[in-house]
């Protein structure tokens, strides 16, 4: 079973994979770590990054080519990242959307330190570049749009949902279409 998680920053995306390894016991690969370690070994924050990806194909393809070789030589994992659902065809397709402020002030809350903004507003206004920056790299290297829900066979808003909750509707999900058999113990006893 291979699960590709796609959304908007800060819906819960890496969080609820995270989540899904454990209680599924499948490994987890996160495709914005990848982006994130790509740019401080080059300096870089995330949106410079991305600005950088705008002109230089090389910083989108090399994650992108890591993640169709993951899909065509691994099982039994869950991969969150915004492309993954379009390199990993094969993969339960699961869009992960949220509310901006919510995504903003979860970006805002989060601890990683090279994505540090000032107040909320830098965060809500950080999140808008990053949306369009990506939308635009998307559209000129692969002509997709990541944001098309009809892509997915699940479309969650985690805006008022914990990621526990998130998980167990993806879990319910993969149940009902029997993808797996029986419950799963995802909470203590």
């Amino acid at each position: 079973m291979i699960i590709t998680i796609s959304g908007q920053a800060g819906s819960g995306k890496s969080s609820v994979a995270r989540y899904l390894s454990e209680n599924l016991k499948l490994k987890h690969h996160s495709m914005g770590d990848l982006r994130r370690k790509m740019a401080r070994d080059r300096n870089l924050n995330l949106a410079k990054l991305n600005e950088l990806g705008e002109k230089e194909e090389f910083t989108d393809k090399q994650v992108d080519e890591m993640q169709t070789e993951i899909g065509k030589k691994e099982d039994n994992f869950v991969m969150d990242g915004r492309l993954s659902y379009y390199f990993i065809p094969n993969s339960i397709k699961i869009y992960l959307k949220a509310n901006l402020r919510v995504r903003a002030e979860r970006v805002y809350n989060d601890e990683r330190v090279e994505e540090n903004f000032r107040d909320l507003g830098d965060s809500i206004a950080s999140l808008i570049e990053r949306e369009k920056s990506d939308q635009r790299r998307y559209k000129k290297y692969y002509n997709i749009d990541t944001t098309n829900e009809l892509q997915y066979d699940v479309v969650i808003d985690t805006s008022r949902l914990g990621i526990e909750e998130v998980g167990e509707k993806i879990i319910e999900f993969l149940k009902k279409e029997n993808i797996i058999k029986e419950a799963i113990q995802t909470k203590p006893e």
